[in-house]
């Protein structure tokens, strides 16, 4: 299938291979589309069979199903294998004990017992948005865990509840090398402002590295690479020192878990600012019009960030998320592993492209 519109190249972590890649969230030219529940099934199956207990497992099939939906690929179910075996291999905590830490009426650290960062970022995406609703702002940090995924589904919590949402992470690394790198480390950042139902919400979900590093590129466009620079720095801030991944606690040897990870959560309510009503009509106004704009060159319709999110997830909710060949020999590779069935047989009519 022709993809609706490319979506910008984004950073993504390939922890099977050790190391960080560059990976486009594009919809596979060709594979074959598993419904939502049949692949949310799969993956629960996986992280039960590690040792997660049902209610964090269904919790992670939810959110990387979720991310699917969106398209972000990325981030997704295709994380799966690399999250099943770390855990497996006893880097991650397959039964964490998540604790609220510290907590004032509008602010909390969470611990996240070295498991997987999802766990307690979606506790505390959900506490910043029900206490910004009813206080009008609230803030959250989350340490002492691992990958907490793609960003946009946290702010888009916040989103739901009449709020602009922040999320922000980041981990450990070591500074060496160049500033363009050393410097930063590809952080995540999600900033979510709602709209209406006619149309998209504006949903910033993106990693802080921008272009891959070359002298010609920096030679033409300095001023991307210094961007980038505060973007990284200002997300290692937040996401990393002040969530406390360089804490000694949470670190080798003190941790036998791979925690290096931490998380940033900010939530503020529209109405305490503005009248919902009229933020909702001018920016379902701005968003309407930016669509009927000219697109860039080479696609196919013109959308702000989150409008592809957004058709996406209509379609694949619809039809059926396309997974790649790639995608389901790793999701096929890991059930066989581990003892599971997956549900890709049941749904060979829906093939597409060359494979089909």
């Amino acid at each position: 299938m022709a993809p609706i519109c490319p979506r910008p190249v984004i950073t993504w972590l390939a922890f099977d291979a050790g190391e960080i890649c560059l990976g486009a969230n594009l919809p596979p030219e060709s594979g074959i589309r598993v419904p939502a529940n049949a692949l949310r099934g799969l993956v629960d199956a996986l992280f039960q069979k590690v040792g997660m207990n049902t209610e964090n497992a269904g919790l992670m099939a939810q959110l990387l199903v979720a991310t699917d939906l969106r398209g972000v690929f990325s981030h997704g179910t295709h994380q799966t294998s690399g999250y099943v075996r770390m855990i497996r291999d006893g880097r991650v905590n397959a039964r964490p004990n998540i604790e609220v830490t510290s907590t004032t009426s509008t602010t909390r650290i969470y611990d996240g017992d070295g498991g997987m960062g999802h766990l307690p970022s979606w506790q505390a995406a959900n506490f910043v948005a029900d206490t910004a609703a009813e206080l009008g702002t609230a803030a959250a940090t989350t340490g002492n865990h691992f990958h907490f995924g793609g960003a946009g589904k946290y702010t888009r919590v916040a989103a739901a509840h009449d709020c602009i949402g922040i999320a922000i992470s980041s981990h450990r690394w070591e500074r060496q090398g160049m500033i363009a790198n050393g410097a930063t480390g590809a952080s995540p950042m999600s900033i979510a402002i709602p709209t209406s139902a006619d149309v998209p919400p504006l949903v910033i979900d993106m990693a802080t590295r921008l272009l891959p590093w070359e002298e010609d590129l920096f030679e033409q466009m300095p001023f991307a690479y210094f961007k980038e620079l505060g973007l990284g720095s200002i997300a290692h801030a937040l996401g990393g020192v002040l969530a406390g991944v360089w804490q000694p606690g949470r670190m080798p040897p003190t941790s036998k878990w791979e925690s290096n990870q931490g998380g940033f959560f900010a939530a503020f309510h529209i109405a305490a600012l503005c009248p919902i009503d009229q933020f909702r009509a001018e920016m379902t106004r701005y968003v309407s019009e930016c669509r009927q704009l000219a697109p860039f060159p080479g696609h196919q319709r013109a959308e702000l960030p989150g409008g592809i999110e957004w058709l996406n997830e209509a379609e694949f909710g619809r039809l059926g998320i396309p997974i790649s060949e790639e995608h389901e020999s790793s999701l096929q590779a890991v059930a066989d592993e581990f003892g599971v069935d997956t549900p890709f047989a049941q749904f060979e009519s829906t093939r597409f492209g060359a494979g089909s």
